[in-house]
């Protein structure tokens, strides 16, 4: 495995594994997750576009993209709401579920064959859901399902997540300002949205408040994520072009360790016993794609005139 993309994808998860950190700050400050992410987004579309202008041209000529745009926006909005609202390892390890919808995403969109070994796989991780949604004290009885709504964000979340990098490889020749702008403008465009619709008409745990009169202090915040972000995605969209859909999602399970991590410390999750074995059993699921067999990592065209490649300082998480 070339070790240059590998350090880019684990650069990135360091990043992502540790934002839920400051976004739970710029909530503490009345700053709702949703409303966070599209104003860190558009931050960063905006730079974009200030940089490569004709990036929304290309985007406009390229539906395919649109996509993208969807399961970028989707895999943000999940992720960022549900490491605030619930237990940052609980969360993490759902997200990370991704490498079973890996598995289909790539079958169906790369032509990637489902063998018997990926089937496996599939199984395990599904072994480790259930443990960690097993509702502690029901015994045989109990039904392992998402019961929260942070819950619902992780599997969410890591659905989308895993169509993002699929997608991601499947259109790594396309321009990569296209793509980067088609990420950073679905997390603006689909947490703004959904912010604004909370915000009217939501009730209960998913009531939204209307962001606060401008902080110094959270400007400043918004303004570190956002280039943090940029910084940290442009290393997924470099690796992910790079590396096989499977080995991605195996080396983003850092992203796991950097959350656990950090949130045991920092006190935004605890490891039990029942999360400790639900998540061993997907930490070894993805493992294990690291070793099958995989198609040839996707390489970037180099008929395409040096205005065209030159990338944008960032693309989306994710």
């Amino acid at each position: 495995m070339n070790l240059h993309p590998a350090a880019a994808l684990t650069l990135n998860a360091l990043v992502w594994g540790t934002s839920w950190w400051p976004l739970r700050q710029l909530a503490e400050r009345g700053l709702h997750p949703l409303w966070a992410t599209a104003i860190i987004y558009a931050v960063a579309a905006t730079v974009i576009l200030l940089l490569r202008p004709g990036a929304l041209a290309q985007l406009l000529r390229m539906p395919v993209l649109w996509v993208l745009m969807l399961a970028a926006g989707t895999t943000n909005a999940a992720f960022n709401w549900g490491v605030v609202a619930g237990d940052v390892v609980r969360v993490v390890l759902l997200f990370y579920l991704m490498p079973l919808w890996t598995v289909l995403f790539a079958r169906a969109l790369l032509n990637e064959p489902i063998t018997p070994q990926a089937g496996a796989r599939v199984l395990l991780a599904l072994l480790g859901a259930a443990v960690v949604l097993w509702p502690p004290g029901s015994g045989w009885r109990g039904v392992p399902w998402p019961r929260s709504l942070p819950d619902w964000l992780g599997v969410i979340g890591g659905a989308s997540f895993a169509l993002n990098n699929v997608m991601l490889r499947r259109e790594a020749g396309r321009p990569p300002q296209a793509l980067a702008l088609a990420m950073f403008l679905g997390g603006a465009g689909l947490a703004g949205s959904l912010a604004l619709l909370l915000t009217t008409t939501g009730t209960g745990a998913a009531a939204v408040p209307w962001p606060p009169a401008p902080q110094l202090g959270s400007v400043v915040l918004v303004l570190v994520m956002a280039a943090l972000f940029l910084a940290g995605n442009l290393s997924l969209q470099f690796g992910a072009a790079r590396l096989p859909a499977n080995v991605t999602s195996v080396v983003m399970l850092t992203e796991v360790v950097f959350a656990a991590g950090s949130a045991v410390w920092l006190g935004g999750g605890e490891l039990s016993a029942q999360s400790l074995l639900g998540g061993g059993l997907i930490f070894v699921a993805a493992l294990l794609a690291a070793v099958s067999p995989s198609e040839p990592p996707a390489v970037l065209p180099t008929s395409v005139p040096p205005t065209e490649t030159a990338g944008p300082p960032g693309a989306a998480r994710r």
